[in-house]
This record gives structure tokens, sequence and C-alpha cells, in this order.
């Protein structure tokens, strides 16, 4: 893949060479399909079309340097998608056939995973959405379950830099009780007017806070918030926020780091007191933040006062990321070599 500016990859969807489909009808889960399209031939009546009745994940393959190609805790992408599946009454993709769906996506794509040292990765999105026609409201009694792959750099423009973000008070990512705590593109759909207002005012991304009191901070935009404060790791707890993957695996990288581990509400009023802020998840893994604006109060929080990420963050994100790529020791079992 000569033409591929692997170094400067942005984070965007590129063609590969093919994608896996099963579809589920009659009760049942058909075989994996192979297909060179990057098109779905569906239903005008499909319920995802109309009710919402689709969720998404999203995973990576690495390459080491040892010439060895990892995923990233699939197993944990393959239960929060049941997760979703179950939360607006899909179809359950089962372990297996998840598994199947995204090592038959990797290998059949492997020229695109970018090189290691680069900075990139081979980003993998399972799609699951209703696909049998309903005009009443009610769930869907067929489904599609698809794998793509896509070569990406980072998330945010910035890389590991520090970023500046918008606390945002007149829209909710989610309501309590509602759909928050899995991965389903509603979400992200109600995120995108203060996403893009934020963008345009020069922010990289929107800090939600909790939509019943708006007292506590949710997500940090399309990731899950951190703070560091002193040699405590903090991350909000809350019934709408996604459970993050790599959130888990930075609190127990922290505790094994010889660091306390905070999951709680977390007050607006409390970034004053922390060191270190950010946001991670797949696609940034740890995006630093050295502002956080309030308009609308005319507060402001600042951090990274050198323009570097505090040392906790950086070393919290170097140790993810070397396990990730298979530079370190994978003494949590989180790696899964492919076999090609």
């Amino acid at each position: 893949m000569d033409h591929i500016d692997w170094a400067n990859l942005p984070f965007g969807y590129q063609k590969t060479n093919y994608n896996v489909r099963s579809y589920y009808r009659e009760g049942e889960w058909g075989k994996i399909e192979v297909s060179d399209s990057e098109f779905v031939s569906i239903h005008m009546a499909a319920t995802g079309l109309h009710y919402g009745q689709q969720a998404f994940e999203g995973l990576k393959a690495y390459m080491g340097k040892d010439g060895k190609v990892r995923l990233f805790r699939w197993d944990e992408n393959a239960k929060r998608m049941q997760d979703s599946a179950n939360g607006i009454m899909m179809a359950v993709p089962p372990m297996e056939l998840f598994k199947e769906a995204v090592l038959k996506a990797v290998r059949m794509n492997a020229e695109f995973i970018p090189p290691h040292g680069t900075g990139a990765a081979l980003y993998i999105r399972p799609l699951l959405f209703g696909s049998g026609p309903r005009v009443g409201v009610k769930p869907a009694d067929e489904f599609l379950f698809m794998v793509f792959v896509t070569p990406v750099g980072a998330y945010f423009k910035e890389g590991f830099n520090p970023v500046s973000i918008m606390v945002s008070r007149d829209y909710d990512r989610a309501a309590p009780k509602g759909t928050g705590r899995y991965k389903v593109g509603g979400n992200y759909a109600a995120s995108l007017t203060i996403g893009e207002i934020a963008h345009k005012e020069g922010y990289a991304s929107v800090l939600f806070l909790d939509a019943r009191e708006k007292k506590y901070i949710d997500e940090a935009g399309p990731a899950n918030f951190f703070a560091i404060k002193g040699n405590t790791y903090i991350t909000p707890l809350s019934e709408s926020i996604l459970p993050s993957i790599t959130n888990k695996s930075l609190m127990v990288l922290a505790e094994d780091m010889g660091m306390k581990v905070e999951r709680r509400k977390v007050a607006l009023e409390e970034l004053s007191e922390f060191d270190e802020v950010g946001a991670c998840g797949t696609a940034a893994v740890i995006s630093p933040i050295r502002r956080i604006a309030d308009p609308e109060m005319g507060t402001e929080w600042n951090y990274c006062l050198d323009g570097k990420a505090g040392a906790k963050s950086t070393q919290l994100y170097q140790r993810l990321l070397d396990i990730q790529y298979g530079d370190a020791e994978d003494k949590f079992g989180w790696t899964t070599v492919v076999d090609f």
C-alpha cells in the first residue's frame, strides 16, 4: 500500500477490500458472508432506519514491532454490543460470531494494517441494526450484523497534545434511565449540534453534564472523562455514561501503578482541584485536556500550563499503548494475536 501516508492518516473512512456480514432470520444467525461492496441493500421500512434499532462498536488491530498483529480486548467489545442489543431489543450476536467476523475482516484486509511505529492502527467497526420492516413501533424480526475495517490515525488532530473543550449546558447527550450506557447511534446524533457549535468556537470537543441536575460531569464528547488528583485516578459514575473499555483498562493500569481509583459522581466544581484531566476511548486512547471553558457561566479551568500532558496521564497512555502494540508484557491477558 505504497500510496498510503501511514504517518499522516486522518481518523476517517478509507475503502478496504472486504467486509463481512451475517443475517439473523427466522430466529437464528446465518453463516458469515464476505462482500467487496461498500453498500447494503436495506428495506425502506427497516427498524434501523425508523426506530433507532442500531448499535455499533469500535476496536483496533495493532501491528507490533515483532510483526504480530494484536486485537485489544475484543471480548469486552462483544459483551458491550450484546448489552446494547439487549437494551434496545435486537437479536444478540454470539461471542463466537463476533470474534469470527472480526478476525475474518482483519485477515482479509491485512494489507491495510499500518506498520509499527507510524502511530496508526486498523480500526474495526462492528455494526448491528434492525433490517426487518416495521411501520408500527416494535422490534424487528430480522437483523444484520457486519464488520468493516479502515486504517486510521489519531482521532483528534492534536494527537496526544492537550486540547480545549467546552461545557455543554443547553444540550444533553442522553437522559437518565435512557440509552446513554449503550453504544447506539441516537446518543451520537444527540451530540452533533453542540459538537459542531464547539468546533466552530475552536474547541476539540464538549463536556456533557448530567441531564437531571446539571451539576455532575458525564461524558467528554465521544469519550469518557477522567481526572488525576495527587495519586488518585477519578472518573465519573453515571447511569448515562457509556462503559469505555479504554477507561476500564486505565483504571486497572492506575491501580497497578500504585494509584487509588475512584469511580463516583464528579461535581463540575471539582475541576479546580484536579492536577490533570483528560478524555479516553478507543479512538483517541487518551486526549489530555489543557482547558475547560464554561462560556455560559464565564468560568474556565486550565491545566498543562507548560503545554505538555501531565506526567501520570503520559505514563498511563504509554503503558496502554505498549500493551496494545506488543511493546510490553501483557500480564492482564488483554491482547489476542491474529493468526494469518
